[in-house]
Formats: C-alpha cells, sequence, structure tokens
C-alpha cells in the first residue's frame, strides 16, 4: 500500500508520495512512485501511482513507449491537452489489464492501480486528475482542490480542515507533509523517504523532485511542531461543562 496526494491550487500543482512497498511483513521494499514527464517551456507532468507495484511500473513503461489512443500512438510529450493525457493513462491501465489481467486472476490476485496525474500544457490551465484501475477518471476542481490515492483516510482530515484552492503552494507543502505525517504514524504500509514535486502555475518548467528523508531538517521540525501544537491545543480546549 501507500498513500499519494495531490493539490490543484490556482497558483500550482503540489504532489507527494511515499516510497514503501510491502509484499508481506517481511518484504519491505522501497520505490518511488513518482514519475515526471515534460518538455521545459512546452509541457509538464507528473504521475503518482499505488496498487500492484508491477500493474503501475508497467503502465508507466507503456506511457514511456507509447499509447495508442484513437488509433496513434502517443505519449505524454505529444498529447495535445492534459485532459487527453488523462486519457492516455486510461489506455494505458486497459492495454496493461488486457495483458495481464487474466493471469492475474488465475493466480487469485486483483487488478489493483490507481494514479494521480497532475500538469500543464503551454496554451491551457493546469490541472490535476485521478485515474481508477478502469481507466476511467476524475478531476479536481476549485470547490474539491485534492486528490488522494492509497491509505488516504488517515490524512484527509487535515486537507479537509484546511485546504482551499486560493491556499499559497508554500503552505500546500506544509500541509500535505503533515497528511503524510499522520499517516505515517498510523499505518505501517505506508513510509520513508518521501518524494515531493512542486509546479507553478504557468512557468512550464519541470521541477525537480525533492526526496525527503528521515533526516531532513524541515520534516523534523514540521513533524515535531506539528505534534506539540495539537497536544496544546487539545489542552487549551474547554471541558465540557456538564462534567
Amino acid at each position: 500500500m501507500t498513500y499519494c496526494v495531490g493539490l490543484f491550487l490556482r497558483d500550482g500543482l503540489v504532489m507527494l508520495g511515499d516510497t514503501r512497498t510491502n509484499a508481506g511483513v517481511d518484504n519491505v521494499s522501497t520505490f518511488s512512485k513518482l514519475y515526471t514527464a515534460g518538455m521545459p517551456g512546452e509541457r509538464a507532468f507528473c504521475l503518482l501511482s499505488a496498487g500492484n507495484l508491477g500493474i503501475t511500473q508497467a503502465v508507466w513503461n507503456r506511457l514511456q513507449e507509447g499509447v495508442v489512443l484513437d488509433g496513434e500512438s502517443h505519449t505524454l510529450n505529444s498529447v495535445a491537452s492534459p485532459f487527453r493525457a488523462a486519457q492516455l493513462v486510461g489506455a494505458a491501465i486497459r492495454a496493461v489489464y488486457a495483458a495481464d489481467g487474466p493471469a492475474l486472476k488465475a493466480q487469485g490476485l486483483s487488478f489493483s492501480a490507481s494514479f494521480l496525474l497532475g500538469g500543464q500544457i503551454r496554451g491551457g490551465p493546469h490541472r490535476l486528475f485521478l485515474v481508477y484501475a478502469a481507466g476511467n477518471f476524475i478531476e479536481a476542481t476549485p470547490d474539491t482542490p485534492f486528490l488522494q490515492i492509497g491509505e488516504h483516510k488517515y490524512g484527509k482530515p487535515i486537507i479537509t480542515r484546511v485546504l482551499t484552492h486560493d491556499t499559497p503552494p508554500v503552505d500546500g507543502v506544509k500541509l500535505v507533509l503533515v497528511s503524510m505525517d499522520d499517516t505515517i504514524r498510523t499505518n505501517l504500509s505506508v513510509g520513508l523517504p518521501l518524494d515531493l514535486w512542486i509546479y507553478r502555475a504557468d512557468s512550464l518548467e519541470m521541477p525537480e523532485v525533492r526526496r525527503i528523508g528521515g533526516d531532513d531538517p524541515y520534516f523534523s521540525v514540521l513533524r515535531d511542531g506539528w505534534s506539540s501544537r495539537l497536544r496544546q491545543t487539545f489542552r487549551d480546549l474547554p471541558p465540557p461543562e456538564w462534567l
């Protein structure tokens, strides 16, 4: 399992994923689940994945080699819009299912995969999508400016309480890191290091992926500060008058 989250902000995108993969309590490994594609000045995309690692890696490899969409082979660097990019991810998922689905079913394994796709192409707005295992997808909106995949329930409350479409990206970074820390503290299937991608709207630049480990100074300050302030806020709440 994993936890990945993407924020759709007026001023850009913030996307974060963990790197833990778990094939049993004695088989835990580290694999990045964040992929990027693009051409500086023309387009920038980030893809986060959750589910069966063999499936999600196969989807990414197909996206790099080319996937047939409406009779033509495309990659994320050739589609005409972010919407078409989401369709392309869906087509790649269905292609992997056609190739591997029957064998997985014969082994009693489910076809588990979901993706967050965020990015922008010159001439259009930045957008954020969640693509499901069936290849269909939904899009983040100003009313619901975030999407999650994987073990999302533990990190959702802080986001729903704080986030708006107008949240500055710097606050968005703090928010996804706190959300991830809450998830890591609650679920052993999610763990460090983390991969973070921050995209400024209309920049059409390819941001570097920041790797955040347990020794990252800012993450340590953030998680310790959040815990101490949360405990203090709880203590400051008034007791019930009827007790």
